[in-house]
């Protein structure tokens, strides 16, 4: 006799999850195959309370007592698990939020010091500095005949666009040419 295979697959991912309790933030939308009391329920945890909640409301107006609470367990189950992840992904979007306000508040901060350097500074040595970054353009000198000076690129006329090559037909190779 064969051993069976769901005691197999349930041992697959549970370490998984123990080991990175972190992992809360995928659970809101990933999809779970639930092995409930009547069958498999396939589904994101919202998906699967929903189908077990009415799952008990059917079973508990069929009188089956046993059959909804059973239901109601399971999803109770998914209803916590779909609460935790919900609060940490809050809890993340808290903190980048936080940590958004706090870096653009650093950036505020680093604006008005730069403000006050540039208003701190006498204007005379504004327009020294203005002067040493950005020399004055001397004269340029005329295109001579003699062929010494080098030519720059302010120097030369604008260069006409090119147009673009056309292709020359593909030579057949049925009819060789030059022999006969």
């Amino acid at each position: 006799m064969r051993p069976s295979n769901k005691s197999r697959s349930r041992n697959k991912g549970g370490n998984r999850r123990q080991q990175n309790p972190n992992n809360n933030a995928n659970i809101v939308n990933r999809v779970f195959d639930s092995a409930g009391p009547e069958g498999k329920v396939r589904g994101t945890p919202q998906q699967i309370v929903e189908k077990y909640t009415q799952l008990a409301r059917d079973a508990q107006l069929s009188g089956d007592r046993v059959a909804a609470e059973s239901f109601m367990q399971h999803s109770e189950h998914y209803s916590r698990m779909l609460a935790v992840a919900q609060q940490e992904q809050a809890k993340k979007q808290a903190e980048h939020s936080a940590r958004q306000a706090e870096q653009a508040e650093q950036q505020r901060q680093r604006n008005e010091q730069r403000a006050q350097q540039q208003a701190a500074q006498p204007p005379q040595a504004v327009s020294e500095a203005a002067a040493v970054t950005e020399p004055e353009p001397a004269a340029q000198p005329e295109p001579a005949e003699s062929g010494n000076l080098v030519e720059t690129p302010e120097n030369k006329p604008p260069r006409r666009k090119s147009r673009p090559r056309t292709r020359k037909p593909a030579v057949s190779e049925a009819a060789p040419q030059g022999v006969e």
